[in-house]
């Protein structure tokens, strides 16, 4: 897929920059970029630490929800945290429960079954937890618009703690204390944190001594959790929140939960060596597949364990759950790709597809993964219990839920944010929706081509080791906070190999105009890379480069810089990223 390339042109002080934190003037350049003008908040970023996390009495009915909590272990109450399936949802339930039990508490939790119970606090949940004799309830994830539910308890003699993070509602709960960072009257610096960044401040709160503004200690017990939990909620990787991951990342060889330092072995991670791709796409995934196919209690029980082979064992258990998701989503993908050709034949913008087989917690996943592979909004439909149920996921210029807004009677019930909402409806309305989302479409072709936007165009000659040493200064990359992306002008192919199991992949050295050559790698579809070249060139040049012969073939290319290790030698290789074909 062509993608639209844009070079910024940022101007600032870098000589200043590079004085004071002695960088080169491409990493001052990438500063800049990143909108860091200012000395303090460039050494902020560069170099995190405990410092930089601001006090939890900053947040809006901190001092409610502790009081009631101190007051509530003093008298032995009953406490249950309500937590969510996802996550962040399992992570803020661990930090709050395993928390307050280890501070005195009466304390249990609910962690809601995804297709049985559905997001959030229920009324069920509400009577149950009255029929049990509960007294707090302490939400964690959910709740910022549990107006009803909350009404409910307090009939029921229950008081109700809700933390949160989601988008506030016009309407808030009658909760005892409410914690979200996005309430209009909450003076907290970031308003961005995720579920469990929210409880952990919380829990260190409650662990103040008077006078005291921050308690570090408590918040490195579990900074390495809020770390997972932050990058797998995909927020934005700006000041407290990529303070959090790196202190996280750097905690990691340190845990004292012995189910994280168990997936890490399963997964045959090394908890020294953990980076931002490890959280995202293989521990917090393990983590999150008992909620998406059986229950989120998988993952609790993982976090909780304290003996090493139990750990162990629940670890394999939820490595193996997370391979039969891959699997079952490979499946969903194919089926789902399949339908999307036959609509893009017919030159829909917006696609809607129906896997009525399709497992509803994967819906999103499904959803995304086409949306990234045509750049197209997709929703994504499945067959429910009662109704037909889907996720949907958007690109910049369509607001999704506006869209779905504008379609409400034919849904039982949505809601979300520009670039993603849940969705249900009867079966029979899938045409009429389909039909009248591409009908309202104004997206044209502009809008239906990604963008990249190169921070520098740089030739091959500046990339030394010491300049890949200071790009890692700017990790973690993520939401927020991207990894750079360099481009280079009219390189030749010197030679080019297929790699990989299937031959799926390609091996490449590129020279540039000034004779400067880079070993590189590309990781895109070789196949459709290949064929783009023999159209252009010929079938005969092609044939040259993967015999190293001098050939035609010139192109240019985005690239991220890195080391390549094997055998005991060290080299610079570039990860081509994108690709334009020059004229022959």
């Amino acid at each position: 897929m062509k993608q639209k390339w844009m070079v910024k042109n940022k101007t600032g002080q870098f000589d200043s920059i590079m004085e004071q934190f002695g960088v080169s003037e491409m990493t001052a350049r990438l500063l800049i970029n990143r909108n860091l003008e200012n000395l303090q908040d460039i050494r902020e970023y560069l170099y995190p630490d405990y410092e930089q996390l601001h006090s939890p009495l900053l947040l809006k009915d901190m001092d409610k929800a502790c009081a009631i909590l101190h007051s509530a272990i003093e008298q032995g109450m009953k406490i249950r945290v309500i937590g969510d399936y996802d996550v962040d949802g399992v992570v803020s339930t661990y930090i709050l429960y395993h928390a307050l039990y280890e501070m005195g508490a009466v304390i249990d939790y609910r962690i809601p079954e995804r297709i049985k119970d559905g997001y959030g606090i229920n009324i069920h949940m509400i009577e149950e937890a009255g029929r049990e004799g509960v007294e707090i309830i302490l939400t964690c994830d959910n709740g910022i618009s549990a107006v009803e539910q909350v009404d409910y308890a307090k009939t029921l003699g229950i008081q109700v703690i809700i933390t949160d993070h989601h988008d506030v509602m016009e309407i808030l709960p009658k909760a005892d204390a409410l914690i979200n960072p996005k309430q209009q009257d909450c003076n907290y610096p970031c308003q961005k944190l995720c579920g469990a960044a929210v409880a952990l401040k919380l829990i260190e709160g409650l662990s103040l001594q008077p006078g005291q503004k921050s308690n570090p200690e408590t918040v490195k017990r579990y900074i390495e959790l809020v770390a997972v939990a932050t990058i797998c909620d995909v927020v934005e990787l700006s000041k407290e929140n990529r303070a959090i991951v790196k202190l996280g990342l750097s905690k990691f060889p340190f845990t004292e939960n012995a189910g994280l330092r168990a997936l890490a072995v399963c997964n045959d991670l090394s908890l020294s060596s953990l980076s931002v791709y490890h959280l995202g796409y293989v521990i917090g995934p393990c983590i999150n597949a008992g909620g998406r196919l059986e229950t989120a209690e998988h993952g609790m029980r993982l976090l909780l364990e304290k003996d090493e082979a139990d750990a162990r064992k629940s670890a394999l258990e939820l490595k193996k759950l997370n391979a039969a998701r891959k699997d079952l989503t490979t499946q969903g993908v194919e089926e789902a790709k399949k339908q999307m050709e036959e609509y893009l034949k017919q030159k829909h913008k917006v696609l809607v597809l129906y896997l009525p087989e399709c497992h509803e917690s994967l819906a999103g996943i499904i959803a995304g993964k086409i949306r990234e592979a045509v750049y197209r909004p997709t929703i994504v439909l499945t067959k429910g219990e009662n109704c037909v149920k889907g996720s949907a996921r958007s690109i910049d210029s369509y607001h999704i839920t506006k869209e779905l807004t504008r379609c409400s009677d034919l849904l039982l019930k949505f809601g979300g944010h520009p670039l993603a909402a849940g969705l249900s409806m009867d079966e029979r309305n899938i045409n009429e929706l389909r039909s009248r989302l591409n009908d309202n479409c104004t997206l044209n072709d502009a809008d239906l081509m990604p963008g990249i936007s190169i921070d520098i165009v740089l030739p091959f000659a500046y990339i030394k080791e010491a300049f890949i040493e200071e790009l890692a200064m700017l990790e973690p990359f993520g939401n927020g906070n991207p990894k750079p992306v360099f481009a280079e002008r009219n390189v030749r192919i010197v030679s080019a190999a297929l790699i990989g199991r299937n031959k799926s992949f390609m091996k490449l050295t590129m020279e540039n105009e000034y004779a400067a050559r880079m070993e590189a790698v590309f990781f895109g579809n070789a196949e459709e890379f290949e064929n783009e070249l023999e159209e252009k060139f010929g079938k005969e040049e092609v044939k040259k480069m993967y015999q190293r012969q001098p050939n035609k073939i010139r192109m240019h290319v985005t690239y991220y810089p890195g080391i390549n290790e094997y055998n005991g030698y060290r080299t610079i290789q570039a990860v081509i990223t994108d690709y334009q074909i020059s004229e022959p």
